[in-house]
């Protein structure tokens, strides 16, 4: 009797083990098999969620078809624990576990609504746009001038809601003054900025910040980029170039990016102020003549007068030799990689083309050529 029991027993403990094992091998393919959402969703994980709330959510959502196993693969992955806080983009098939990747790892929300700041050469613009998961593009809700008395609604509201995203986008081009200026005009900001910048030095990029974030070390988070990335192009950068230090690249990609705003052009550029560099030619950069005008300090907002371009300024690369002292905006990655690898060219001269982009000339014959039918262009547009 004792003896079938204990067989009984045994019997019965294998089989749960193997149902045990089975119940696993089922649960774990469950996790990071592609899960059943059919549309990408954007996923808010409040302050203080649990992973209990946001199981169900993403199950009402049909983004999980096992609000447990979403659960106890958090758990067995270590991650039960590391639940984050934002608006998240949970993409079509997302696994159960590629969902609690996206929930735990924290970093820069990736879905909702946000306030983006963005600084140009020419104007900033308050924008707050909303991500749409279905399409992957950001639609603009409200967009406006940070210097306008008439705030939009939707803009306060979002700014006195705890969590609210936001975005500091600085555009290649623009001067150091323009953007610490930019920057003590934007309300989501906090703190004095006790001195400009080095020109040059700041990097163009995409910055989340938070709301009450410190305006210096946000300009110190944009050096220390732009210090590595110049660092990174200058080990890479051709033999014989006539610039001899990472600084010289530096204000030679400030010209490059404030001579060309279409990207296939930038080496041709740097091609050009290569070659007359090595030539002992002088740049005759018009670029640079308005800085030693303007210093940085906004848009010089009319075209240079013939004694502005005879007078002898550090700036005035019609009448010195070489590269101007410093930089004349800050450039960005594309243009500091063009500075230091320009294309092979024998070009010394260009000239507008009327598209947007630049006629390239070998000799002045052939510049003057290229200058004339711009001119001719010109004339064409103004009896227009």
């Amino acid at each position: 009797m004792w003896r079938n029991i204990a067989s009984n027993a045994l019997t019965l403990f294998i089989v749960v083990l193997v149902a045990a094992a089975g119940f696993v091998a089922w649960a774990k393919s469950q996790f990071t098999a592609p899960g059943p959402l059919a549309q990408a969703i954007c996923l808010e994980v409040e302050p203080g969620s649990s992973l209990v709330s946001v199981s169900g959510d993403l199950a009402e959502r049909g983004a999980v078809a096992h609000p447990i196993i979403f659960r106890i693969g958090a758990d067995y992955t270590d991650r039960a624990d590391l639940l984050k806080a934002g608006s998240f983009l949970i993409p079509e098939g997302a696994s159960n576990d590629e969902i609690v990747e996206i929930v735990t790892r924290g970093g820069q929300s990736t879905c909702g609504t946000e306030i983006v700041y963005r600084i140009g050469v020419t104007s900033q613009v308050l924008r707050v746009q909303e991500l749409d998961p279905a399409t992957g593009t950001f639609e603009t809700r409200e967009e406006f001038d940070p210097d306008t008395p008439d705030v939009p609604e939707l803009y306060t509201q979002l700014r006195e809601t705890a969590g609210t995203r936001y975005r500091v986008v600085l555009a290649e081009g623009a001067t150091s003054w323009q953007i610490a200026e930019a920057l003590r005009h934007v309300d989501f900001l906090e703190g004095e900025i006790a001195e400009v910048p080095p020109e040059g030095m700041l990097a163009p990029s995409n910055y989340a910040v938070r709301a009450g974030a410190d305006r210096s070390e946000l300009l110190q988070q944009m050096q220390v980029l732009q210090q590595e990335r110049l660092a990174e192009v200058w080990e890479s950068r051709q033999d014989d170039l006539p610039i001899e230090t990472p600084e010289e690249a530096l204000i030679l990609a400030s010209i490059i990016e404030k001579e060309t705003g279409v990207p296939e052009e930038r080496r041709q550029v740097a091609s050009v102020f290569v070659n007359r560099l090595r030539e002992g030619i002088r740049l005759q950069t018009d670029p640079t003549v308005i800085y030693g005008i303007t210093n940085g300090e906004g848009v010089l907002g009319r075209g240079l007068r013939r004694s502005e371009l005879d007078a002898e300024t550090p700036y005035n690369t019609y009448a010195i030799a070489g590269l101007p002292p410093t930089p004349i905006a800050n450039p960005g990655l594309e243009s500091l990689r063009a500075a230091v690898d320009p294309a092979e060219t024998n070009y010394t001269y260009f000239v507008a083309d009327g598209s947007g982009g630049h006629a390239f000339a070998e000799t002045l014959a052939e510049h003057n050529e290229n200058v004339a039918r711009w001119r001719a262009l010109e004339a064409e547009r103004g009896g227009e």
